[in-house]
């Protein structure tokens, strides 16, 4: 009884510690943002997505080498399904008249986000992600870069009103509070690997189950909470740059590295039977929303947040 109450307590406390190290992250990474002056879209999917993306990227590292990448498998398809449906759900309901997408890189973008999406579910066919497979998802990531940098005018741009935390002398802080919050992450994110696993044992529950539901819902408080922010105040484009750069981050870099750490290997692919269907599902309705008019309105926002409840109903009754 005092091990579960530990486990429980020690569970609390890393995603607490995940969420406020995540939310430190994003608040230092959008003032050097500032100061390298790239576009709202860019600043969403790399400097946020990346931030938001840390708590996946150093849970997968941790299961990894503690040789349950099952864990990181199951945190990043949950989580991808949530970005997709809940949190853009939200966004748009929450948003001044909808998500608008009308720029071309945005609407470029998406199409690739929801290729790289289900990516990892049609290699993983063969019940493992190898180390081949690894490389086939940085490498998409390397694709998408240097489509995206090709052209100056798709990142580039003046911001005319600089605060006195983004000038130059400045960014030394902003950066020492970067390394901070890596350090706060790791270890949260220690403590999240250590309590599932001992969660899995005790329920006598995959693994991949757990991080399919548990971690994957945690680890995207951050870009929730971002997101809805962002939304409140016009930011549209860093909103939809955010959740899909966090789409492609996790799915290509996270899982990629992973494998190549420990390759992935899923025997009993039942609990993602349902996900597999899920994320399919969600990615194209994700495209379509995106591409009627331009926006992603909050009926259709509606809509996602409905089809996110009825992907936990049918997992917890199948």
């Amino acid at each position: 009884m005092l091990f579960l109450i530990i486990h429980i307590l020690l569970f609390v406390a890393s995603f607490v510690l995940l969420s406020f190290s995540s939310k430190w992250l994003v608040s230092n990474l959008s003032k050097v943002s500032f100061f390298l002056k790239v576009r709202e879209f860019v600043v969403g999917f790399f400097i946020m997505a990346f931030a938001a993306s840390a708590p996946n990227f150093f849970v997968g590292l941790v299961s990894a080498f503690n040789k349950v990448p099952q864990l990181s498998f199951g945190d990043v398809i949950g989580g991808n399904i949530v970005d997709l449906t809940l949190i853009i759900g939200l966004a748009a309901l929450l948003s001044r008249g909808g998500l608008s997408s009308e720029s071309r890189t945005v609407q470029g973008t998406s199409i690739f986000t929801i290729i790289i999406a289900v990516l990892p579910l049609f290699l993983i066919i063969d019940q493992k992600l190898s180390r081949p497979d690894g490389l086939v998802l940085i490498l998409s990531f390397i694709i998408y870069i240097f489509w995206l940098f090709s052209k100056n005018e798709r990142f580039s741009k003046i911001y005319e009103h600089e605060t006195k935390k983004t000038k130059p002398k400045y960014i030394a802080k902003n950066l020492f509070f970067l390394l901070l919050s890596v350090i706060l992450l790791l270890v949260g994110s220690e403590g999240v690997v250590v309590s599932a696993s001992y969660f899995s044992k005790l329920l006598n529950l995959p693994i991949s189950l757990i991080g399919l539901f548990v971690v994957g819902l945690g680890n995207c408080l951050p870009e929730a909470f971002f997101s809805i922010q962002a939304a409140r105040r016009g930011q549209d484009w860093m909103v939809l740059g955010d959740l899909m750069g966090g789409v492609v981050i996790t799915a290509t870099l996270v899982l990629g590295i992973v494998a190549l750490i420990c390759p992935i290997t899923i025997v009993d692919f039942s609990p993602f039977a349902i996900a597999r269907l899920f994320m399919v599902i969600s990615a194209l309705l994700f495209i379509f929303c995106l591409k009627t008019d331009n926006k992603i309105s909050k009926k259709e926002g509606i809509f996602l947040l409905l089809l996110y409840i009825l992907f936990l109903v049918t997992e917890i009754l199948t």
